[in-house]
């Protein structure tokens, strides 16, 4: 199986199969959806911070100096920081979200670009090496379940009908597709590039678990048996990395 190929399958199964398990989420009532979505939140922090320390950046610093690819994450946290305060990069992982208020179009935006990065970070995972493409994917599918659903209450309360909102997110899904191959061919073409892509990736995985997935975990309070549940779930996401 071709690099471009395997790219294209993992990107898909990622950033279209959370979309596909987020879709089938909002088909159970809201109450249930309420319970489901927190512990797939501390899932996707243990996958993202596994995926970015533990595989991505070991990687990356085997084929560059350390002092450069340090200085990329670096570039890459600052990036993603401006994206966001551009409403390029919008999270939301619940019916009720402080971003309901922005207009359908430029959610639709951030996702279609969101989509594309996490694809070309999938894609640069699996030039690296099929385990890495599969943790990456696993990661970004994690993080997508409850991303598309936040995706999708914005939309509705922007008023579009529950079939467009689906319809639309599928397509800014296929964005993701169109980064994987991107990615793949632009390693190909300058190799070099490859441990900054890693190093962007880790960036990218690092931003969305720390800056927006762990305050939602601390937004549910202290409760003892939620805070054990959190720390269970963020270990096993972590050991879903380790062991692949």
């Amino acid at each position: 199986m071709s690099p471009l190929v395997g790219a294209v399958g993992l990107s898909a199964a990622g950033s279209l199969g959370g979309l596909l398990a987020a879709s089938l989420l909002l088909l159970l009532p809201a109450a249930t959806r309420s319970r489901l979505v927190p512990p797939l939140v501390s899932y996707a922090v243990g996958a993202l911070l596994g995926v970015a320390l533990v595989a991505m950046l070991p990687e990356a610093i085997a084929m560059a100096p350390a002092p450069r690819v340090f200085g990329t994450l670096l570039g890459g946290i600052l990036l993603f920081f401006v994206l966001e305060k551009l409403l390029l990069w919008r999270h939301c992982h619940s019916d009720s979200c402080a971003v309901h208020g922005t207009s359908g179009p430029l959610v639709l935006i951030g996702g279609a670009v969101h989509n594309f990065i996490d694809g070309a970070l999938i894609g640069a995972s699996l030039v690296t090496s099929v385990s890495l493409g599969v943790s990456a994917a696993i990661a970004v599918a994690a993080h997508e379940v409850p991303h598309e659903i936040g995706d999708f209450a914005v939309l509705l309360h922007a008023g579009y009908s529950r079939s467009r909102a689906l319809a639309l997110n599928i397509v800014c899904g296929l964005a993701s597709l169109a980064g994987a191959v991107g990615a793949v061919l632009l390693v190909d073409v300058v190799p070099g590039l490859l441990p900054y892509l890693l190093a962007v990736a880790a960036s990218s995985f690092l931003y969305v678990a720390l800056s927006d997935l762990v305050p939602d975990l601390h937004s549910t309070g202290p409760s003892g048996a939620t805070a054990v549940r959190q720390v269970l779930l963020v270990g096993l996401g972590m050991g879903t990395v380790l062991l692949l």
